[in-house]
């Protein structure tokens, strides 16, 4: 086959993959589709050939960001526990976008996750969402990341409220000083062992306090 051909090839199954989630998503507040794709984020989620599992939950984040409900939330919370970091990707990604359009959704689906006291990749992802979306309610949301009994969560929630910059934040992150549970960080695909104690002081300078006494 010609180049010319293959590129062809390309260009149309682009064009007839827009128009198929455009023929779906003129459903998109029909119970059915959202039955839909909670079964197949299920489905996909369980899958054992991990290429196929990420192409699908890479698509599904997607579209679950463009159907508003509940439901959808949930699934993108669902997604976002997936081991694959490219998953993990696409359903932050999803889900700050929905928040800056439909924040009420994504703070209620969050205490959902906080209420059922859920573990996992996505407890330690959903901070930051919150720190991206910036909405006077993620001081109070993040708040409750602290709490949680994984250290690794406790961490995403320091440098989330960090990030987050509200001065407001270092009673909270005063709490941490001196806490010597270790934690391991990613930056830039290095990995560094630190405790929740040094990331607190750290946090606390970010936010402009050298004393923390």
């Amino acid at each position: 086959m010609a180049l010319t051909d293959e590129l062809q090839r390309i260009f149309d199954a682009d064009r007839a993959l827009r128009k198929a989630e455009a023929d779906l998503l003129r459903k998109k507040r029909s119970a059915s589709l959202v039955a839909l794709l909670r079964s197949e984020t299920r489905n996909a989620l369980s899958l054992g050939d991990r290429a196929e599992a990420t192409m699908r939950l890479e698509r599904l984040a997607d579209l679950c960001a463009q159907v508003p409900g509940p439901e959808m939330t949930d699934a993108l919370i669902a997604i976002l526990n997936d081991g694959e970091p490219r998953v993990r990707v696409a359903a932050g990604e999803a889900l700050r976008d929905v928040g800056f359009e439909r924040y009420a959704e994504v703070a209620r689906g969050i205490e959902r996750a906080l209420e059922r006291g859920d573990e996992g990749l996505a407890m330690s992802e959903l901070p930051w969402v919150l720190a991206e979306i910036a909405e006077p309610s993620a001081l109070p949301l993040i708040r409750r990341f602290l709490d949680h009994p994984n250290a690794d969560v406790i961490a995403a929630a320091i440098e989330a409220l960090s990030q987050l910059g509200e001065p407001d934040a270092a009673l909270d992150l005063k709490r941490f000083v001196g806490d010597e549970r270790t934690v391991i960080i990613e930056d830039f695909e290095e990995e560094t062992k630190t405790t929740l104690g040094e990331l607190a002081e750290d946090a606390l300078r970010m936010l402009g306090y050298a004393e923390h006494d």
